[in-house]
């Protein structure tokens, strides 16, 4: 199966900031072992990421006649307030997990509200960078 991991806001900076949070280790780091644990298991994973919200609506929008089995979608700040990304997700056929490796629930209260749940096939958080590939395998079923 082939995946499409999309992250958005502020994760470039992955094992720079908040390592407490996020970890020490960089997004390029993460995405390697994402990357050697799907070819691992037969599948196949393009990465991308984006700091601007039309961007990954536009990523997500190139998924209609693209050949990916799902996509996890990291949306960062994004999650709790980007309706663009909401609809987005809702013109596409491709089914999409929302991602979060911190536990949004046990954060500030304005992270425990996601506006584009609703228009995703599940959830996974609070798992690190597991949170991944968790959602890849939940994909897969």
């Amino acid at each position: 199966m082939k995946f499409l991991i999309i992250n958005g806001v502020n994760l470039n900076m992955t094992g720079m900031r908040e390592k407490g949070v996020y970890g020490s280790q960089t997004l390029e780091q993460i995405n390697a072992e994402i990357s050697a644990y799907a070819q691992a298991n037969g599948d196949s994973v393009d990465f991308y990421q984006s700091n601007i919200e039309g961007e990954i609506c536009g990523k997500i929008q190139s998924c209609f006649n693209a050949n990916y089995d799902g996509i996890v979608l990291n949306a960062g700040a994004y999650t709790h307030y980007s309706y663009a990304i909401h609809d987005a997700i809702r013109c596409i056929t491709t089914p999409v997990v929302e991602v979060h490796m911190s536990n949004v629930h046990a954060r500030e209260e304005f992270r425990h509200t996601s506006v584009i749940a609703p228009a995703c096939k599940g959830v996974v958080a609070g798992f690190g960078k597991n949170s991944y590939v968790l959602a890849i395998e939940g994909l897969k079923r």
